[in-house]
């Protein structure tokens, strides 16, 4: 039986509406093609752009939706590559060699390198059906909910009716993980100042730091606009890379024999590990936004594109700093590098400087998102909705900042993030999309591998999201106070 297309859903907010997309598709053509899904092609786009690599799919030559976005500020190729690697160089990388001392050092070296190989795919998945869904219902752009809610509206029938569900639940977590990492961003730039502050003699509590940082993050959290971001992504993309290299000045002296740790952890930990791995590779809330900014959206997943190269820079530094990270301190590795180095060193100081300083830039990156989804919610119900969003706006860096006054507990928190929210949203939210936008073209070749690869990959997701998340919750509630990555 065919599958039942809706015609298009123009009350559905799209992701950039409130920055930089209109969403708006002038005068319309209706087109039929495939297998009787209605097309609505934006007049004013541009006939002679490039056919999309999905017109063999459907056996026409009409140009995708895609190429009809209207950009007030479009992003340019280095811009995004800079917001990617923004968004991935966090704290997770510097919390990598604790994962690498729950999973030991070859499984944790190995596996770092395998789960970035299956994330990177998984993003591929989640752009490629965005775009077979923008052609499928005529959308310029999706967000990530809604190109769930459009591969369940265009799937089975029985699967039809959970699409404003599973819309919903896309959102929530990605509410839960970006507002998560706002979170551990807060307390992480808190923490390393602290430390500096202590080391020019200057005695302060966290929660001190954390009040006089609310300041500087509700102001950069004013800006509503990607593009007006770049300039702090890329100052925090040089920061990271600085502080990183001078990290490893430390982490490559007098290093001690691999023999000197463990090969391969013991497996109550391993949940731990992938929990904290999959916080590092956090970037899978950002890729469509990116992607919908670009002035040129093939050039994010092309095979050089800008989704593989940052993704390869990314994944090297995570296994680079883990491994090394681990086999510098071993078992005594906190949940971040920058709490290892030396108290008494003028060089780790300045590590710690750079490292707050790019992921308090990196704060607005993360903020990002969460606005775009609560804002057309919220400022609905409002007259003035500009002054409504920023009201939002404070009120969610307040709620940050209540947050990271009560963690207790960072390396075990950034764990539970990973294994509740990025794992899911990176490891089985894609691939189960893949399946739903594949399911009307039952007759692809290698229709049968998709499947099994997806299905394991939903499998692997789910296993972590599991054990993960209840290993970490156990560690929180279990050990939280003796635990030496504590940070109060």
């Amino acid at each position: 039986m065919a599958p039942k297309f809706r015609d298009v859903d123009q009350t559905t907010p799209l992701l950039m509406d409130c920055n930089n997309n209109n969403g708006q598709c002038g005068n319309d053509i209706r087109t039929r093609i495939g297998n009787g899904t209605i097309v609505h092609i934006p007049g004013d786009i541009d006939r002679s752009a490039k056919p999309s690599p999905l017109d063999a799919q459907y056996g026409t030559t009409l140009v995708d939706p895609v190429d009809g976005r209207t950009l007030e500020h479009p992003t340019t190729n280095l811009d995004t590559l800079m917001h990617m690697l923004n968004g991935n160089l966090g704290t997770g990388i510097l919390a990598m060699p604790d994962a690498f001392k729950n999973a030991g050092l070859y499984v944790g070296f190995f596996g770092t390198l395998a789960m970035g190989v299956i994330c990177t795919h998984c993003m591929h998945l989640l752009v490629r059906c965005s775009h077979d869904l923008c052609r499928r219902y005529g959308r310029p752009s999706l967000s990530y909910a809604e190109v769930g809610y459009y591969a369940l509206d265009s799937g089975p029938s029985w699967a039809q009716p959970l699409a404003t569900s599973f819309r919903r639940l896309i959102n929530t977590f990605l509410i839960v993980m970006q507002l998560g990492l706002c979170c551990v961003y807060y307390l992480f730039v808190a923490v390393n100042l602290r430390e500096l502050l202590i080391y020019f003699g200057v005695q302060v509590p966290v929660l001190t730091v954390l009040g006089y940082l609310l300041i500087p993050l509700t102001l950069m959290n004013m800006v509503r606009s990607l593009k007006l971001l770049t300039p702090t992504s890329l100052t925090a993309s040089i920061l990271a890379i600085a502080g990183l290299a001078i990290a490893f000045l430390f982490l490559l002296q007098d290093l001690p024999h691999s023999a000197s740790v463990r090969p391969v952890s013991s497996w109550s930990t391993l949940p731990l590990y992938f929990g904290t791995v999959m916080y590092a590779f956090e970037g899978i809330g950002v890729v469509l936004p990116l992607e919908n900014n670009m002035a040129n959206p093939r050039d994010f997943i092309a095979w050089n594109g800008v989704l593989n190269t940052g993704m390869t820079v990314v994944v090297c530094l995570y296994s680079a700093v883990g491994f090394y990270g681990y086999l510098k301190y071993g078992e005594q590795a906190q949940g971040s590098v920058t709490l290892n180095l030396p108290n008494d060193n003028l060089l780790a100081q300045i590590v710690r400087l750079l490292m707050a300083v790019a992921v308090l830039a990196s704060y607005a990156l993360q903020f990002y998102v969460p606005m775009t989804i609560l804002a057309p919610a919220v400022t609905k119900h409002f007259r003035h909705r500009h002054c409504a969003e920023y009201g939002l706006r404070l009120v969610t860096v307040l709620l940050t900042f209540v947050l990271a006054a009560i963690i207790p507990n960072l390396g075990t928190f950034i764990s539970l993030v990973g294994a509740v929210s990025t794992s899911t949203l990176a490891l089985v939210f894609p691939p189960l999309i893949d399946l739903l936008t594949l399911w009307p073209h039952g007759d692809r070749p290698g229709r049968h591998w998709i499947v099994l690869k997806d299905s394991l990959i939903i499998a692997f997701g789910a296993c972590g999201f599991f054990f993960g998340t209840a290993k970490s919750l156990a560690t929180i509630f279990g050990t939280s106070e003796a635990d030496p990555s504590g940070i109060h």
